[in-house]
């Protein structure tokens, strides 16, 4: 009988054991980093749900948003990490990233503090600022597929040091070229891969002219075009932007498909029709290139595309007790 009772302890040890190990294998599994799939599920269980609807509403009254939620979380996540120091406001005797040269013309704060106020509501004190960033922008570029296009881990905290002067040290420039937009990339921990993939970025939204006008009208200070842009299309360029000068005309960054996220960005690369310095020089590059022409397959973009997303998106998070769970988007606690 002793025998029999001591066989059954050891069973259930070793059942016990068994479900332990694969429960933590689990946890592991659906984590990042310190990221994780559903990190709210316990206290704020309905918040994706929540951000998928407050996004979705605004992107029915304004199909270019996708682009300016998307173009707001790349800078966030390049100066800083993803911690929601973008969205901060300047404080009395400090400029903030909204302020610098590369951020004037960011867009979608809005749709962000609208989030954040009905989730407040919700579960208070609970959500950081850099997760519904992170959120909203996967779902209004994915809301054309009606499916997510790519996983969002959650669990960021909010920073609370915004500085200008740091935005114009990391981010990267429309007027750079490759070598220079490698190094950018690497600091982040990105490839040249990474790099290629994103600029696919530029598939949606629009440019201001004098981020390319240069190339337009005085590539070299001698009054002249880029010859590495296509010439008809230059000549159309030159019939929107108004001059040198003109900071306020927009064109599409992907022509006649700005509203749709697709890899039609690189079928006009391969015509000389991208936009920027810094799109054109993804093809001065042999092994650049080699991407560029892989992700002509839109399988493979979308791919790509997801895999690089999720890694930008965990550039330098606070987790943890590191940084704060902000009220409000706007300023720190």
């Amino acid at each position: 009988m002793a025998n029999k009772v001591l066989l059954l302890l050891l069973i259930i040890a070793i059942c016990s054991n068994f479900v332990i190990s694969n429960a933590g294998k689990d946890k592991d599994d659906k984590k990042k980093g310190d990221l994780m799939e559903n990190f709210y599920e316990d206290d704020c269980p309905g918040v994706e749900e929540i951000v998928q609807s407050v996004t979705k509403s605004h992107v029915s009254t304004n199909p270019n948003l996708p682009a300016k939620l998307l173009r707001l979380h790349f800078h966030d996540c390049f100066v800083r990490g993803c911690e929601g120091s973008v969205l901060l406001n300047s404080a009395a005797n400090s400029k903030s990233e909204k302020e610098a040269s590369g951020n004037k013309n960011l867009a979608g704060f809005e749709v962000i503090d609208d989030i954040k106020a009905a989730v407040e509501k919700e579960c208070p004190g609970i959500v950081s600022c850099a997760d519904i960033l992170a959120l909203a922008t996967r779902d209004a570029v994915s809301l054309q597929y009606g499916r997510p296009l790519w996983d969002v881990l959650t669990g960021r905290r909010d920073g609370i040091i915004s500085l200008a002067s740091e935005a114009e040290a990391n981010l990267p420039s429309s007027f750079s070229n490759l070598p220079v937009l490698k190094k950018n990339f690497a600091k982040k921990g990105l490839s040249v891969r990474d790099l290629v993939v994103l600029s696919g970025a530029h598939t949606i939204g629009v440019g201001h002219c004098n981020f390319f006008n240069h190339r337009l009208f005085n590539f070299t200070g001698k009054g002249d075009q880029d010859p590495s842009l296509d010439p008809t299309y230059a000549s159309f360029l030159k019939t929107q932007c108004k001059g040198p000068s003109d900071s306020t005309t927009t064109v599409e960054l992907d022509p006649k498909s700005s509203l749709s996220f697709d890899n039609h960005f690189f079928q006009i690369l391969k015509e000389h029709k991208g936009l920027f310095v810094s799109d054109a020089a993804l093809l001065t590059d042999k092994r650049a290139e080699k991407i560029v022409d892989e992700l002509l397959s839109p399988e493979s973009f979308l791919d790509e595309f997801a895999r690089s997303m999720e890694k930008m998106g965990s550039i330098d998070v606070l987790t943890g007790r590191k940084g704060q769970i902000r009220k409000q988007c706007s300023v720190a606690n």
